[in-house]
């Protein structure tokens, strides 16, 4: 019997980028309420300025460190050929997040507009059951 697999290509997210620089800002103005003058402006630029890194890295998917490519299959997960992923997963139907073993300290975030409707739906069943849905012959075949 061989095992399942299921690789997972992701695409940029413009919408978590949003959200991502949207939060930071929030966080920059209220640092900038809380320690006025130059030194809260110059911290409020620097939270402003991670928000942004951390939208092109995680959401937009734009630095060589990027995670693109998920790896599923009954037992473990790969991302980018080398990293496994923990047991311990947060699922919605908004996002999925996958916090990954050692030596990569980075947690991945997935949301649906990373991927087509069935894929996210098959990462979202694999990240509760710990298993790949099976579809029979037929039901692939069958116009939707």
């Amino acid at each position: 019997m061989t095992a399942r697999r299921l690789r997972l290509e992701l695409a940029p997210s413009p919408n978590l980028a949003i959200v991502i620089v949207a939060l930071h800002a929030a966080a920059a103005a209220c640092v900038w309420l809380v320690l006025p003058g130059a030194a809260g402006m110059a911290v409020a630029a620097l939270v402003l300025a991670l928000g942004a890194v951390g939208a092109w890295d995680r959401a937009l998917l734009r630095s060589a460190s990027s995670v693109r490519v998920l790896e599923l299959d009954e037992a473990t997960t790969v991302i980018d050929g080398s990293t496994k992923v923990s047991e311990r997963r947060y699922v919605t139907r908004f996002l999925v997040i996958l916090p990954p073993l050692a030596p990569m300290h980075r947690t991945i975030v997935v949301t649906p507009d990373m991927l087509d409707a069935d894929s996210f739906r098959r990462l979202r069943i694999w990240a509760i059951w710990g298993k790949l849905p099976v579809v029979a012959a037929k039901q692939l075949a069958a116009p939707a």
